[in-house]
């Protein structure tokens, strides 16, 4: 690796890392100021405060990853334009497309970084959301739910508990697997689950819905019903924000609204969001390093300008499309890729109409 190489990773590394460091923690203290007697309010204490934001941080440096590669990727060019290391490089035969090379090469490296953060955002989140929300949530006990089987079939439930596996006074909703209509109505006192024959419904009625004719209904002391297979553990599981979901727990959530006739968009926007953040960094430091380029020998204002333009210029496309996509005026996977497609062919167009 020649040694110019070493001087621009060097160059971006520091500025990179001093502002995912920083940014950070500008959003802490912009949610502290915002939200902190709302927390208070709910009774939290200033240590649990502490670890909530401790496990906000992952999510407050995978939004940093962009905005630190454009910044880094802007002064690291602005500043050898300015004290013309590039053209003493042009002078010596070196280009400017090889001089991004080493910029390219550290926007995979950290577009890896990010899609890997990624996956340890929603679980972080997870915890924080349940220390902020004050939630007291008992792994052996639910009351007062709704659940939708597999099947399609609805549960209402008063109660559940996990020791003994038991549901209390249950309403289930069986649809007809062909047009979708109420085709069984259960009404039971309780329901025992055995891990052999799984859930019994006792002391209750059957109510068969036929499209012709009258509806028939029946007492029983006992009953199985075949299409109810989920487990107490999976009657047991809360529904979570988006956000707090893992891509594979998105991508079940939207299998399931898909099957009920819902629209998934929104879920699929954020799916598709997650990865486009990540791979923004890799696009935008092929961005900024030739718009870099235009500055001549303009001072440090300009390279202040154009990270702070581009950074709201991209974030302002990014909440549009997203919106758009999440409302049905765009696909999903489109919206949320859109930004990342505008700022790539302008880099593109930039990088060809640089002079080498």
């Amino acid at each position: 690796m020649k040694i110019l190489d070493l001087l621009i990773i060097r160059t971006f590394t520091g500025i990179f890392l001093l502002f995912v460091i920083g940014a950070p923690l500008l959003f802490l203290i912009g949610d502290i100021v915002e939200n902190l007697d709302q927390y208070f309010g709910r009774g939290l204490a200033t240590s649990e405060l502490i670890m909530a934001y401790l496990f906000m941080l992952p999510e407050f440096v995978s939004w940093s990853f962009p905005i630190a590669a454009l910044v880094a990727a802007v002064f690291t060019v602005h500043s050898m334009t300015q004290h013309r290391e590039i053209l003493a490089a042009k002078a010596g035969g070196i280009s400017f497309h090889r001089l991004m090379v080493p910029l390219l090469l550290i926007g995979l490296v950290l577009t890896g970084i990010g899609l890997v953060l990624n996956e340890a955002v929603p679980l972080a989140k997870r915890q924080s959301g349940q220390i902020l929300r004050n939630e007291t949530f008992s792994s052996l006990l639910r009351s007062d739910f709704v659940f939708k089987g597999s099947d399609e079939r609805t549960i209402t439930a008063q109660r559940l508990t996990i020791v003994p596996p038991l549901l209390s006074q249950i309403l289930m909703e069986v649809p007809h697997p062909i047009t979708g209509e109420l085709a069984e109505h259960i009404q039971a006192r309780d329901a025992p689950y055995h891990e052999n024959s799984g859930w019994i419904f006792r002391d209750g009625y059957l109510r068969i819905v036929r499209e012709e004719g009258s509806n028939l209904t029946f007492y029983f002391d006992s009953l199985r019903t075949n299409g109810f297979v989920e487990s107490p553990s999976s009657l047991l599981e809360v529904p979570e924000d988006e956000d707090e979901m893992t891509t594979a727990e998105i991508d079940r959530m939207a299998a399931n609204i898909s099957r009920s006739g819902g629209d998934p968009s929104f879920l699929i926007v954020k799916k598709e969001q997650r990865t486009a953040i990540a791979v923004a960094t890799l696009v935008i430091i092929l961005f900024g390093g030739p718009l870099a380029t235009r500055s001549g020998r303009s001072g440090t204002t300009y390279g202040i300008g154009v990270a702070l333009g581009s950074t709201i210029l991209y974030l302002l496309l990014f909440r549009i499309a997203g919106a758009a996509g999440k409302v049905g005026a765009l696909h999903p996977v489109f919206a949320a890729w859109v930004p990342n497609l505008i700022f790539l062919v302008c880099g593109l167009i930039l990088l060809r109409r640089v002079r080498t």
